[in-house]
């Protein structure tokens, strides 16, 4: 529960950062190109990515490690359906434009492919003011979904480089070993350490998080778990505090009140018209 006191409400008046999760999943199919130039029309600050890796080594961005059925249709019923095992010609026969009967909202776009990093990385040239949350994503249980951490983090930082996004790119993780890497390869580069919501060690301060991230300079912490004080503690360490994934109005005011840095939402539109009020904006 997220703990604040109705009279501190609102007290700061500084902007809050909007990030379009995974484009704008509330509205428009998740992790494709038109899901992120709508976030990034509506005003967002940044639009939220996940990246896999396929089997001929091109960086695409997709949610999870195999095709999710629920929004991407395969060109058979036995179609493989693991990133790690395609090649981007084989990727590319999927559709990810079905509408997800989760968002009753959602508005499907047939025949969208999955895109590649260099393509979301080609939205920079026509939204100047946009950034990328590039999420790595792995599965340190399963070694064969992914390159080594080392070689996943230079094939990362080489897309940045390649398209001279470095200041217009925030990195984060789960799995902390890559971003680890990342900050080798390029110390100036914003990481952030992924945290979930629950487990053994939800009460961990987010300082600590950092730290074991190899002290990152912000953390993406799952919103149920923001508290007032623990933002502070952060922010007297000099640590950015982003809270995933909001949707609410009520979880909203609770995290300013919190004063978080910034706001993961699939509603970016919505946190936007919401921020705009509360005179966040």
């Amino acid at each position: 529960m997220l703990l604040a006191s109705t009279s501190a409400m609102f007290a700061d008046t500084k902007p809050i950062e909007v990030h379009g999760h995974r484009g704008a999943r509330m509205v428009l199919p998740e992790n494709t190109l038109p899901g992120f130039e709508y976030a990034a029309q509506q005003g967002a600050d940044y639009f939220e990515i996940d990246t896999w890796v396929t089997k001929d080594d091109v960086v695409v961005v997709a949610h999870d490690a195999a095709m999710n059925l629920k929004h991407c249709k395969g060109p058979s019923a036995d179609a493989e359906r693991t990133i790690r095992n395609m090649t981007l010609a084989e990727l590319r026969k999927w559709d990810c434009g079905v509408a997800n009967p989760d968002w009753p909202k959602q508005k499907g776009i047939a025949g969208t492919p999955a895109p590649t990093l260099d393509e979301v990385f080609g939205l920079l040239k026509k939204y100047p003011k946009v950034k990328i949350n590039l999420e790595i994503k792995s599965n340190p249980k399963r070694p064969e979904l992914q390159p080594a951490p080392a070689v996943y983090a230079r094939m990362i930082v080489d897309a940045i480089r390649k398209h001279k996004a470095g200041g217009r790119v925030l990195v984060q993780s789960f799995d902390f070993a890559p971003l680890i890497e990342v900050g080798k390869l390029d110390p100036k580069l914003p990481l952030s350490a992924l945290y979930p919501s629950g487990g053994a060690d939800k009460e961990k301060n987010f300082v600590a998080v950092a730290k074991e991230a190899g002290n990152t300079g912000a953390v993406s912490v799952h919103f149920s778990i923001v508290t007032a004080e623990k933002v502070k503690q952060a922010h007297d360490s000099k640590i950015r505090v982003l809270a995933w994934t909001a949707n609410s109005a009520t979880e909203w005011d609770a995290l300013l009140a919190a004063g978080v840095d910034g706001i993961i939402t699939d509603d970016p539109a919505g946190l936007l018209s919401y921020l705009k009020e509360k005179k966040r904006r």
